[in-house]
């Protein structure tokens, strides 16, 4: 089922949460994200062949998948684009990623599929037509990613966020924002401090955000935070979090 975003009758943004079988305890949860405006349509973060035949008849209901415009790769991670090779025999869409993935994607794809179709954006990002918007890639290099892009939707003032502010919680409880922001750290924070490279790039990365007109942050695992209170809460929190290369000693490099 998707869960609306956003929708002021021409630009619509939603969300999928519940695609990947709740009894799949080996699986980490995921969401996937679909924009509309005015008859065009992106895909964030599709998945991978897991959430594909369920995201392509859910979308349904909202958009024609065969008439999509583009996939958005936060980076190249299996639960962000192993689909790849189905949205591309099914639709006619291109794909747009950090330039430094874009030799590296076609290894998802049967020869020749992905020809011509996927697009790298450049390190300091770039604006996305869709319909009568446009949508930013955001720089967010190294939260994980070596090459790595959020995307911000200036209509709903949403910031699709990738990995940044992920939680690892029940499947069934993605769908619910984020209230009580403290007893939420303890599903972020073990994620956070492995997966995000440094504290710096953390600060860098708030920094710019800061300077955005955000209403919500939205990852692509676990809860959202809606409202600027609590966009600001993350913020003041990832920007004070060690984590990375910032915990690491040399007895994280020896033979055992």
């Amino acid at each position: 089922m998707a869960i609306v975003l956003f929708d002021n009758g021409t630009h619509k943004c939603l969300m999928f949460d519940d695609l990947v079988d709740d009894s799949a305890d080996h699986a980490v949860q995921s969401n996937q994200f679909l924009i509309v405006n005015n008859g065009h349509g992106a895909v964030i973060d599709p998945g991978g062949n897991m959430t594909y035949n369920g995201l392509r008849v859910a979308m349904n209901e909202y958009f024609p998948p065969q008439k999509l415009d583009y996939i958005l790769a936060s980076h190249a991670d299996p639960d962000i684009v192993a689909s790849l090779n189905k949205w591309l025999t099914t639709t006619e869409c291109n794909v747009l990623i950090s330039s430094i993935w874009v030799k590296f994607l076609p290894h998802f794809c049967t020869v020749g599929s992905a020809e011509g179709r996927i697009q790298g954006i450049p390190d300091q990002g770039m604006n996305i037509p869709l319909g009568s918007c446009t949508l930013k890639a955001i720089p967010a290099h190294f939260m994980h990613s070596e090459g790595n892009f959020q995307f911000y939707d200036p209509v709903s003032k949403i910031l699709f966020t990738g990995d940044m502010g992920a939680s690892m919680v029940a499947h069934s409880e993605a769908d619910t924002p984020v209230e009580n922001f403290r007893e939420h750290i303890q599903y972020m924070e073990g994620f956070h401090r492995r997966y995000m490279v440094s504290n710096k790039i953390c600060r860098f990365w708030v920094k710019m955000v800061r300077q955005i007109d955000v209403e919500s942050i939205v990852p692509q695992h676990g809860r959202m935070f809606i409202g600027k209170k609590m966009v600001n809460e993350f913020l003041d929190w990832i920007e004070n979090l060690d984590c990375g290369i910032d915990l690491l000693t040399q007895d994280n490099y020896r033979v055992s």
